[in-house]
Protein backbone atom coordinates (compact mmCIF):
# COMPACT_ATOMS: atom_id res chain seq x y z
CA UNK A 1 0.00 0.00 0.00
CA UNK A 2 2.91 2.09 1.17
CA UNK A 3 4.99 1.73 -2.38
CA UNK A 4 1.30 2.33 -4.54
CA UNK A 5 0.54 5.66 -2.22
CA UNK A 6 4.08 6.68 -3.26
CA UNK A 7 4.22 6.12 -6.75
CA UNK A 8 0.78 7.83 -7.03
CA UNK A 9 2.55 10.89 -5.30
CA UNK A 10 5.65 11.26 -7.08
CA UNK A 11 3.12 11.32 -10.36
CA UNK A 12 1.28 14.05 -8.43
CA UNK A 13 3.95 16.30 -7.97
CA UNK A 14 5.52 16.14 -11.59
CA UNK A 15 2.77 17.13 -12.74
CA UNK A 16 2.49 20.91 -13.86
CA UNK A 17 1.42 23.70 -11.43
CA UNK A 18 -2.06 25.12 -11.94
CA UNK A 19 -3.22 28.39 -12.10
CA UNK A 20 -3.52 29.17 -8.05
CA UNK A 21 -6.53 30.52 -7.04
CA UNK A 22 -4.66 31.22 -3.56
CA UNK A 23 -1.36 33.00 -4.20
CA UNK A 24 1.86 33.14 -2.08
CA UNK A 25 1.15 37.00 -1.50
CA UNK A 26 -1.88 35.87 0.06
CA UNK A 27 -0.41 33.71 2.35
CA UNK A 28 2.20 35.87 3.56
CA UNK A 29 -0.53 38.86 4.09
CA UNK A 30 -2.71 36.30 6.16
CA UNK A 31 0.23 35.04 8.39
CA UNK A 32 1.31 38.80 9.49
CA UNK A 33 -2.12 39.54 10.29
CA UNK A 34 -2.37 36.48 12.25
CA UNK A 35 0.84 36.64 14.38
CA UNK A 36 -0.45 38.18 17.64
CA UNK A 37 -2.93 35.78 17.91
CA UNK A 38 -0.23 33.06 17.12
CA UNK A 39 1.87 34.92 19.79
CA UNK A 40 -1.38 35.09 22.17
CA UNK A 41 -1.82 31.27 22.03
CA UNK A 42 2.08 30.66 22.10
CA UNK A 43 2.52 32.60 25.41
CA UNK A 44 -0.91 30.59 26.90
CA UNK A 45 0.69 27.06 26.25
CA UNK A 46 4.16 28.04 27.16
CA UNK A 47 2.26 29.13 30.66
CA UNK A 48 0.15 25.81 30.93
CA UNK A 49 2.51 22.71 30.52
CA UNK A 50 1.25 19.18 30.75
CA UNK A 51 2.97 16.27 30.40
CA UNK A 52 2.94 13.44 28.09
CA UNK A 53 -0.87 11.50 28.04
CA UNK A 54 -1.77 14.43 30.55
CA UNK A 55 -2.27 16.92 28.23
CA UNK A 56 -6.20 17.51 29.42
CA UNK A 57 -6.62 21.41 29.49
CA UNK A 58 -4.28 21.68 26.93
CA UNK A 59 -6.10 19.71 24.19
CA UNK A 60 -9.70 21.38 25.44
CA UNK A 61 -7.89 24.94 24.54
CA UNK A 62 -6.91 23.42 21.37
CA UNK A 63 -10.59 22.25 20.81
CA UNK A 64 -12.09 25.35 21.68
CA UNK A 65 -9.86 27.51 19.19
CA UNK A 66 -10.70 25.50 16.58
CA UNK A 67 -14.64 25.42 17.52
CA UNK A 68 -13.88 29.21 17.01
CA UNK A 69 -12.95 29.00 13.53
CA UNK A 70 -16.24 26.91 13.06
CA UNK A 71 -14.22 23.79 12.52
CA UNK A 72 -15.83 19.94 14.15
CA UNK A 73 -12.66 19.10 16.25
CA UNK A 74 -12.47 15.15 17.21
CA UNK A 75 -11.24 14.79 20.77
CA UNK A 76 -9.84 12.08 23.13
CA UNK A 77 -7.25 9.82 20.65
CA UNK A 78 -4.78 8.71 22.10
CA UNK A 79 -6.34 9.92 25.39
CA UNK A 80 -6.08 13.90 24.79
CA UNK A 81 -5.36 13.74 21.28
CA UNK A 82 -7.34 16.16 18.70
CA UNK A 83 -7.82 16.11 14.71
CA UNK A 84 -9.96 18.12 12.78
CA UNK A 85 -10.66 18.36 8.84
CA UNK A 86 -10.42 22.08 6.65
CA UNK A 87 -13.02 20.83 3.92
CA UNK A 88 -11.66 22.56 0.71
CA UNK A 89 -14.01 24.12 -1.64
CA UNK A 90 -12.86 22.58 -4.83
CA UNK A 91 -11.98 18.67 -5.28
CA UNK A 92 -8.07 17.48 -4.21
CA UNK A 93 -5.81 15.32 -2.20
CA UNK A 94 -6.11 15.36 1.70
CA UNK A 95 -3.03 16.56 2.99
CA UNK A 96 -2.42 16.59 7.07
CA UNK A 97 -0.14 18.89 9.01
CA UNK A 98 1.07 17.79 13.03
CA UNK A 99 1.84 19.23 15.67
CA UNK A 100 3.13 17.35 19.45
CA UNK A 101 1.31 19.36 22.46
CA UNK A 102 3.20 17.61 25.58
CA UNK A 103 5.67 18.82 28.02
CA UNK A 104 8.53 18.00 29.68
CA UNK A 105 9.53 17.41 33.22
CA UNK A 106 11.64 20.68 33.31
CA UNK A 107 11.89 23.94 36.01
CA UNK A 108 12.01 26.41 33.53
CA UNK A 109 14.47 29.06 34.46
CA UNK A 110 14.04 31.74 31.67
CA UNK A 111 12.86 34.26 33.61
CA UNK A 112 10.05 35.45 30.80
CA UNK A 113 6.73 36.64 31.88
CA UNK A 114 4.81 34.15 31.11
CA UNK A 115 7.29 31.50 32.36
CA UNK A 116 6.25 28.03 33.66
CA UNK A 117 5.47 28.04 37.37
CA UNK A 118 3.50 24.36 36.86
CA UNK A 119 4.53 21.16 38.60
CA UNK A 120 3.01 17.34 38.30
CA UNK A 121 4.27 14.00 39.24
CA UNK A 122 6.34 12.17 37.25
CA UNK A 123 7.62 8.59 37.87
CA UNK A 124 6.18 9.15 41.43
CA UNK A 125 8.43 12.40 41.69
CA UNK A 126 6.98 16.10 42.52
CA UNK A 127 8.62 17.82 38.69
CA UNK A 128 8.39 21.13 37.43
CA UNK A 129 6.89 20.71 33.84
CA UNK A 130 7.94 23.08 30.52
CA UNK A 131 7.50 23.70 27.34
CA UNK A 132 11.55 22.80 26.84
CA UNK A 133 11.51 21.43 23.30
CA UNK A 134 9.34 23.87 21.64
CA UNK A 135 5.96 21.88 21.22
CA UNK A 136 4.12 25.61 22.58
CA UNK A 137 5.96 27.34 19.28
CA UNK A 138 4.61 23.68 17.40
CA UNK A 139 1.18 24.10 18.38
CA UNK A 140 0.50 28.07 17.63
CA UNK A 141 2.00 27.60 14.35
CA UNK A 142 -0.27 24.77 13.16
CA UNK A 143 -3.33 26.79 15.18
CA UNK A 144 -1.72 29.82 12.85
CA UNK A 145 -2.11 28.11 9.83
CA UNK A 146 -5.13 26.55 10.67
CA UNK A 147 -6.95 29.95 10.82
CA UNK A 148 -5.31 30.71 7.08
CA UNK A 149 -6.41 28.00 5.26
CA UNK A 150 -9.48 27.70 6.71
CA UNK A 151 -10.27 31.27 5.55
CA UNK A 152 -9.34 30.59 2.23
CA UNK A 153 -10.91 27.09 2.40
CA UNK A 154 -13.39 28.18 -0.52
CA UNK A 155 -10.02 28.36 -3.03
CA UNK A 156 -8.68 25.22 -1.42
CA UNK A 157 -8.19 22.66 -4.28
CA UNK A 158 -8.31 19.64 -1.53
CA UNK A 159 -8.93 19.56 2.24
CA UNK A 160 -6.45 19.41 5.19
CA UNK A 161 -6.09 17.04 8.47
CA UNK A 162 -4.83 19.13 11.76
CA UNK A 163 -3.16 16.42 13.83
CA UNK A 164 -2.67 17.78 17.37
CA UNK A 165 -0.59 14.23 19.07
CA UNK A 166 -0.24 14.07 22.80
CA UNK A 167 3.02 12.46 24.07
CA UNK A 168 5.73 12.74 21.42
CA UNK A 169 8.13 12.62 24.45
CA UNK A 170 6.92 9.12 24.95
CA UNK A 171 4.05 8.20 27.17
CA UNK A 172 4.78 7.55 31.11
CA UNK A 173 5.48 3.71 31.96
CA UNK A 174 2.97 1.44 31.33
CA UNK A 175 1.05 3.43 29.05
CA UNK A 176 0.63 3.40 25.54
CA UNK A 177 0.34 6.93 23.49
CA UNK A 178 1.82 9.05 20.68
CA UNK A 179 2.08 8.81 17.19
CA UNK A 180 1.71 5.38 16.63
CA UNK A 181 -1.62 5.29 19.29
CA UNK A 182 -3.31 7.91 17.02
CA UNK A 183 -2.27 5.47 13.95
CA UNK A 184 -3.94 2.51 16.01
CA UNK A 185 -7.09 4.67 17.04
CA UNK A 186 -7.29 5.11 13.36
CA UNK A 187 -7.07 8.96 12.20
CA UNK A 188 -6.21 7.72 9.04
CA UNK A 189 -9.03 5.15 8.36
CA UNK A 190 -11.46 6.52 6.73
CA UNK A 191 -9.62 9.03 4.69
CA UNK A 192 -5.20 8.76 4.25
CA UNK A 193 -3.37 12.05 3.60
CA UNK A 194 -1.49 11.91 0.52
CA UNK A 195 1.35 13.70 2.52
CA UNK A 196 2.05 14.60 5.91
CA UNK A 197 4.16 17.93 6.92
CA UNK A 198 5.82 18.73 10.49
CA UNK A 199 7.97 21.61 11.58
CA UNK A 200 10.16 21.71 14.71
CA UNK A 201 11.92 24.46 16.15
CA UNK A 202 15.34 24.66 17.37
CA UNK A 203 17.98 22.05 16.76
CA UNK A 204 21.26 24.50 16.18
CA UNK A 205 19.18 26.07 12.97
CA UNK A 206 20.42 29.76 11.79
CA UNK A 207 17.18 31.86 13.16
CA UNK A 208 13.94 31.95 10.85
CA UNK A 209 15.89 29.69 8.26
CA UNK A 210 14.41 25.87 7.74
CA UNK A 211 16.67 22.95 7.56
CA UNK A 212 15.79 19.58 5.70
CA UNK A 213 17.30 16.75 4.09
CA UNK A 214 15.75 13.94 2.34
CA UNK A 215 15.96 10.08 3.78
CA UNK A 216 16.92 9.46 7.29
CA UNK A 217 16.73 12.79 9.46
CA UNK A 218 16.00 11.54 13.19
CA UNK A 219 17.21 8.46 15.04
CA UNK A 220 14.90 5.64 15.84
CA UNK A 221 14.79 5.38 19.34
CA UNK A 222 14.55 2.52 21.23
CA UNK A 223 15.86 1.54 25.33
CA UNK A 224 17.04 -1.55 26.70
CA UNK A 225 16.82 -2.51 30.80
CA UNK A 226 19.65 -5.24 31.38
CA UNK A 227 19.00 -6.68 35.08
CA UNK A 228 22.15 -8.84 36.16
CA UNK A 229 21.92 -11.28 38.91
CA UNK A 230 24.92 -12.67 41.11
CA UNK A 231 25.39 -14.18 44.51
CA UNK A 232 25.53 -11.51 47.64
CA UNK A 233 28.55 -11.70 49.50
CA UNK A 234 31.07 -10.08 51.85
CA UNK A 235 33.06 -7.31 49.73
CA UNK A 236 36.34 -8.80 51.32
CA UNK A 237 35.86 -12.03 50.30
CA UNK A 238 34.23 -11.99 46.55
CA UNK A 239 35.23 -15.56 45.72
CA UNK A 240 32.06 -16.57 48.07
CA UNK A 241 29.72 -14.87 45.99
CA UNK A 242 29.12 -13.85 42.21
CA UNK A 243 29.54 -9.73 41.87
CA UNK A 244 27.17 -8.16 39.88
CA UNK A 245 28.40 -4.89 40.11
CA UNK A 246 32.07 -6.15 37.90
CA UNK A 247 29.65 -8.38 35.58
CA UNK A 248 27.86 -5.33 34.79
CA UNK A 249 31.38 -3.19 34.48
CA UNK A 250 32.21 -5.40 31.35
CA UNK A 251 28.85 -5.42 29.76
CA UNK A 252 28.59 -1.45 29.83
CA UNK A 253 32.07 -1.63 28.18
CA UNK A 254 31.08 -4.66 25.72
CA UNK A 255 28.24 -3.12 25.00
CA UNK A 256 30.41 -0.46 23.29
CA UNK A 257 31.87 -3.00 21.22
CA UNK A 258 28.65 -3.23 19.02
CA UNK A 259 28.47 0.06 17.48
CA UNK A 260 32.16 0.50 17.22
CA UNK A 261 33.41 -3.09 15.69
CA UNK A 262 30.64 -5.53 15.07
CA UNK A 263 28.38 -3.22 12.33
CA UNK A 264 29.27 -1.32 9.30
CA UNK A 265 30.05 2.45 10.64
CA UNK A 266 30.09 3.86 7.10
CA UNK A 267 26.63 2.44 6.19
CA UNK A 268 25.12 4.58 9.46
CA UNK A 269 25.82 5.97 12.42
CA UNK A 270 24.25 3.97 15.59
CA UNK A 271 24.56 5.01 19.43
CA UNK A 272 24.61 2.70 22.56
CA UNK A 273 24.61 4.44 25.39
CA UNK A 274 24.16 3.59 28.80
CA UNK A 275 21.94 5.98 31.21
CA UNK A 276 21.41 4.59 34.78
CA UNK A 277 23.13 2.18 36.89
CA UNK A 278 21.33 0.84 40.03
CA UNK A 279 22.75 -1.98 42.75
CA UNK A 280 23.84 -2.10 46.12
CA UNK A 281 23.45 -0.23 49.15
CA UNK A 282 26.91 -0.62 51.29
CA UNK A 283 30.14 0.25 50.46
CA UNK A 284 31.46 -3.67 51.56
CA UNK A 285 28.61 -5.82 50.52
CA UNK A 286 28.60 -7.01 46.63
CA UNK A 287 25.08 -7.25 45.85
CA UNK A 288 22.51 -9.77 44.39
CA UNK A 289 21.40 -7.85 42.10
CA UNK A 290 22.33 -4.66 39.59
CA UNK A 291 20.32 -3.02 37.05
CA UNK A 292 21.20 -0.59 33.58
CA UNK A 293 19.17 1.32 31.35
CA UNK A 294 20.28 3.01 28.07
CA UNK A 295 19.43 4.13 25.02
CA UNK A 296 20.02 2.51 21.32
CA UNK A 297 20.23 5.24 18.64
CA UNK A 298 20.10 4.26 14.90
CA UNK A 299 19.27 4.85 11.14
CA UNK A 300 19.22 1.74 9.19
CA UNK A 301 16.50 -0.75 10.25
CA UNK A 302 18.70 -3.95 9.37
CA UNK A 303 21.67 -2.45 11.94
CA UNK A 304 18.89 -1.78 14.10
CA UNK A 305 17.61 -5.40 14.63
CA UNK A 306 20.98 -6.79 14.60
CA UNK A 307 21.68 -4.19 17.19
CA UNK A 308 19.02 -5.69 19.36
CA UNK A 309 20.24 -9.02 19.35
CA UNK A 310 24.17 -8.44 19.58
CA UNK A 311 22.98 -6.47 23.36
CA UNK A 312 21.02 -9.24 24.33
CA UNK A 313 23.82 -11.67 22.91
CA UNK A 314 26.60 -9.53 24.44
CA UNK A 315 25.16 -9.23 28.08
CA UNK A 316 24.07 -12.75 28.35
CA UNK A 317 27.58 -13.91 27.37
CA UNK A 318 29.12 -11.77 29.47
CA UNK A 319 27.24 -12.82 32.12
CA UNK A 320 27.79 -16.74 31.60
CA UNK A 321 31.47 -16.08 31.58
CA UNK A 322 31.45 -15.09 35.28
CA UNK A 323 28.79 -17.78 36.37
CA UNK A 324 26.03 -15.24 36.55
CA UNK A 325 22.86 -14.39 35.14
CA UNK A 326 20.78 -12.13 33.10
CA UNK A 327 17.38 -10.94 31.79
CA UNK A 328 16.92 -8.53 29.03
CA UNK A 329 14.42 -6.56 27.78
CA UNK A 330 14.72 -4.11 24.47
CA UNK A 331 12.17 -1.77 24.28
CA UNK A 332 11.09 -0.64 20.90
CA UNK A 333 10.58 3.23 20.17
CA UNK A 334 9.72 5.03 16.85
CA UNK A 335 11.40 4.10 13.51
CA UNK A 336 14.16 6.75 12.05
CA UNK A 337 12.41 9.63 10.49
CA UNK A 338 12.53 9.48 6.67
CA UNK A 339 11.92 12.03 4.82
CA UNK A 340 10.22 10.95 1.55
CA UNK A 341 12.31 12.55 -1.35
CA UNK A 342 10.31 13.75 -3.92
CA UNK A 343 8.16 15.55 -0.90
CA UNK A 344 11.21 16.84 0.49
CA UNK A 345 12.46 18.28 -2.71
CA UNK A 346 8.62 19.49 -3.33
CA UNK A 347 8.40 21.95 -0.53
CA UNK A 348 11.86 23.17 -1.12
CA UNK A 349 10.31 26.40 -2.63
CA UNK A 350 7.62 26.93 -0.27
CA UNK A 351 10.60 27.02 2.50
CA UNK A 352 12.38 29.30 0.96
CA UNK A 353 9.55 31.63 0.36
CA UNK A 354 8.84 31.34 4.04
CA UNK A 355 12.14 32.27 5.76
CA UNK A 356 13.40 34.33 2.45
CA UNK A 357 16.31 32.42 2.96
CA UNK A 358 17.85 29.14 0.80
CA UNK A 359 16.88 26.12 3.01
CA UNK A 360 20.29 24.59 5.09
CA UNK A 361 21.67 21.45 4.65
CA UNK A 362 21.88 19.11 7.80
CA UNK A 363 23.68 15.95 9.18
CA UNK A 364 21.36 13.61 10.19
CA UNK A 365 20.26 14.11 14.19
CA UNK A 366 20.80 11.09 16.01
CA UNK A 367 17.59 12.43 18.68
CA UNK A 368 14.15 11.24 18.12
CA UNK A 369 11.28 12.01 16.47
CA UNK A 370 7.85 10.00 16.62
CA UNK A 371 6.66 11.92 13.58
CA UNK A 372 8.69 9.12 11.90
CA UNK A 373 5.73 6.73 12.34
CA UNK A 374 3.37 8.99 10.17
CA UNK A 375 5.79 8.72 7.42
CA UNK A 376 5.60 4.69 7.79
CA UNK A 377 2.02 4.62 6.19
CA UNK A 378 2.61 7.94 4.00
CA UNK A 379 5.01 10.17 2.27
CA UNK A 380 6.05 12.89 4.96
CA UNK A 381 8.45 15.32 5.50
CA UNK A 382 9.32 16.76 8.70
CA UNK A 383 11.60 19.78 8.49
CA UNK A 384 13.42 22.12 11.06
CA UNK A 385 12.71 26.05 12.14
CA UNK A 386 15.76 28.29 13.68
CA UNK A 387 14.42 29.62 17.52
CA UNK A 388 16.83 31.92 18.51
CA UNK A 389 17.44 35.45 17.41
CA UNK A 390 19.17 35.84 13.65
CA UNK A 391 22.21 37.77 15.44
CA UNK A 392 22.63 34.77 17.88
CA UNK A 393 24.55 32.07 16.78
CA UNK A 394 22.75 28.66 17.73
CA UNK A 395 25.62 27.07 18.63
CA UNK A 396 26.12 29.00 22.13
CA UNK A 397 22.77 29.19 22.56
CA UNK A 398 20.51 26.92 24.88
CA UNK A 399 19.37 23.67 23.20
CA UNK A 400 15.95 21.38 23.28
CA UNK A 401 14.88 20.01 26.65
CA UNK A 402 17.42 22.60 28.58
CA UNK A 403 15.21 24.65 31.37
CA UNK A 404 16.53 27.79 29.05
CA UNK A 405 15.10 27.55 25.70
CA UNK A 406 12.63 29.95 24.65
CA UNK A 407 11.34 30.49 21.26
CA UNK A 408 12.02 34.27 19.52
CA UNK A 409 8.52 34.87 18.68
CA UNK A 410 8.94 36.47 15.35
CA UNK A 411 9.77 33.23 13.69
CA UNK A 412 6.40 31.91 14.37
CA UNK A 413 5.44 33.75 11.42
CA UNK A 414 7.74 32.09 9.52
CA UNK A 415 6.45 28.61 10.82
CA UNK A 416 2.67 29.54 9.68
CA UNK A 417 4.05 30.86 6.19
CA UNK A 418 5.82 27.59 5.64
CA UNK A 419 2.70 25.40 6.78
CA UNK A 420 0.57 27.52 3.91
CA UNK A 421 2.71 27.11 1.28
CA UNK A 422 3.95 23.94 1.60
CA UNK A 423 0.03 22.83 2.04
CA UNK A 424 -1.35 24.72 -0.91
CA UNK A 425 1.74 24.35 -3.06
CA UNK A 426 0.75 20.68 -2.86
CA UNK A 427 -2.74 20.94 -3.34
CA UNK A 428 -2.12 23.25 -6.59
CA UNK A 429 0.12 20.66 -7.85
CA UNK A 430 -2.77 18.22 -8.99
Amino acid sequence: MKKLLLGLFISVVTLPVANASITAEEIDQAAAEVQPQVVEWRRWFHQNPELSNREFNTSARIAEILRDMGLEPRTGIAHTGVTAIIEGGKPGPLVAIRTDIDALPVVEQTGLPFASTARSEYNGQDVGVMHACGHDAHMSMVLGAAKILNDMKAELAGSVMLIFQPAEEGPPNGEDGGASMMLDEGIFAERMPAAVFGIHVGIGIQGGRFAVKPGPMMAASDSFKITVKGKQTHGARPWDGVDPVVVSSQIVLGLQTITSRQVDVTLAPSIISVGRISGGIRYNVIPDVVEMEGTIRSFDSDMRDYIHIAIDRTARLIAESAGAEVDVEIIQGPPALQNNAALTSFVMPALERASGHTVNSIQPQTVAEDFSEYGEVTPAVFVFLGNWPADMDPATQPTNHSPFFDMHEPYLENGVKAFGHMVVDFLNSQ
